[in-house]
């Protein structure tokens, strides 16, 4: 067992500082001592807020990489560059945790998985939404069996209007696309987590670009600019797996619905059912009669580690040191996170081809 995780972080942007960087912080075995990012200005600031004493700043990774005392390497860029950085940081003996998705492509995601294998490194990826309360929950309600075969789901990843209009949310050279990839990603994520199902079969996928077109439209974060706006605004996906189960996929930024919700999953078993619709409910059959039960979870997290509460976020950054600590598997593997990858792909593919992409034998 190591004593201390000493962490290099590539990106000192949003998702670092509102996530990671904060979590982390609160680790008592954790030292981060490297900062990089393109923006120097950015990663001094990161630096100075949550660095130690002699942290060192860089705005090259393949550098920072050189850093032999350096343990794990976080990820925290945009999509199109979480394959180069990860592979790069795997091959200098880094265990790593990069956001999600896992790559802007299935292609690049396979490249992890194959560069974590070949070095013996860790690889996780950021879905912190296993680690909410309510996920806890139903998952070991999964794992009891107390659904028993789910053989139909849905992954819900839908916001009326609130598109983000900062950074490169809406570039898709950079993302690899938008709702789907970014939202939708989560409650995919999830699902097939709960389903513990991880060979697709098929995918046929929508998506639109109806309402990005529209200049100052009403939006959570401000008008976006639709020049920019080049990903799309809604996407949806019919997956079909090898055992013939059922996944309906729904994601938008901006869709003109009331049924919101994100990160959420509807399951549906042979022994019941449960729906994250409004907190979480757990339903089925007794003695012949139906019955609904509301699971009351409260806000203040999962309690672990003693009793005390943790937050999703802080749940995770805890879990990942632990598999660093104590070398054990990540609670997000990456051939769990490459499915998932592989199936937003295939909505995309589908979605320009306007017919079903077929996996082969492919999955975990």
């Amino acid at each position: 067992m190591r004593e201390r995780v000493r962490i290099g972080v590539v990106g000192c942007g949003g998702i670092a500082n509102g996530k990671h960087l904060p979590s982390l912080s609160k680790i008592s075995e954790v030292e981060l001592v490297a900062f990089c990012d393109i923006d120097e200005m950015r990663a001094q600031k990161a630096a100075k807020t949550y660095g130690t004493e002699d942290a060192k700043v860089y705005t090259d990774y393949t550098e920072m990489f050189r850093d032999g005392s350096i343990d794990v390497v976080h990820v925290l860029t945009p999509n199109d560059s979480h394959a180069d950085i990860s592979i790069a940081a795997l091959q200098a003996g880094k265990d790593v945790m990069c956001e999600k998705p896992m790559a802007k492509t299935a292609a690049d995601g396979r490249r992890m998985v194959e560069a974590a294998t070949r070095t013996g490194r860790k690889l996780t990826i950021g879905y912190n939404n296993r680690f909410r309360p309510d996920s806890q929950f139903l998952k070991k309600a999964c794992v009891r069996g107390d659904l028993g075969e789910i053989y139909f789901a849905k992954a819900h990843a839908i916001r009326r209007r609130a598109v983000p209009t900062w950074g490169v949310f809406l570039d898709e050279e950079k993302q690899g696309g938008g709702p789907l990839i970014d939202i939708g990603t989560h409650a995919l994520d999830l699902t097939l987590w709960m389903m513990d199902n991880y060979k697709p079969r098929s995918v046929v996928g929508t998506t639109y670009h109806k309402l990005g077109t529209r200049k100052d439209a009403a939006n959570a974060w401000g008008p976006w600019d639709p020049e920019k706006f080049t990903v799309e605004d809604s996407a949806f996906g019919f997956i079909t797996m090898e055992n013939g189960a059922t996944i309906i996929l729904e994601s938008s930024w901006a869709l003109n619905t009331l049924l919101i919700g994100e990160a959420k999953c509807s399951l549906s078993g042979t022994e019941g059912g449960a729906d994250m619709e409004n907190g979480l409910r757990i339903h089925g059959e007794d003695m012949s009669k139906l019955f609904t039960r509301t699971i009351e979870l409260g806000a203040q997290g999962v309690a672990f580690y003693d009793g005390k509460a943790m937050s999703d976020a802080d749940l995770e950054a805890r879990m990942w040191i632990d598999a660093v600590l104590y070398d054990r598997a990540p609670v997000v593997l990456p051939e769990q996170a490459l499915v998932v990858t592989e199936i937003l792909e295939a909505i995309y593919e589908s979605a320009r081809s306007g017919k079903a992409v077929n996996f082969f034998g492919e999955g975990v």
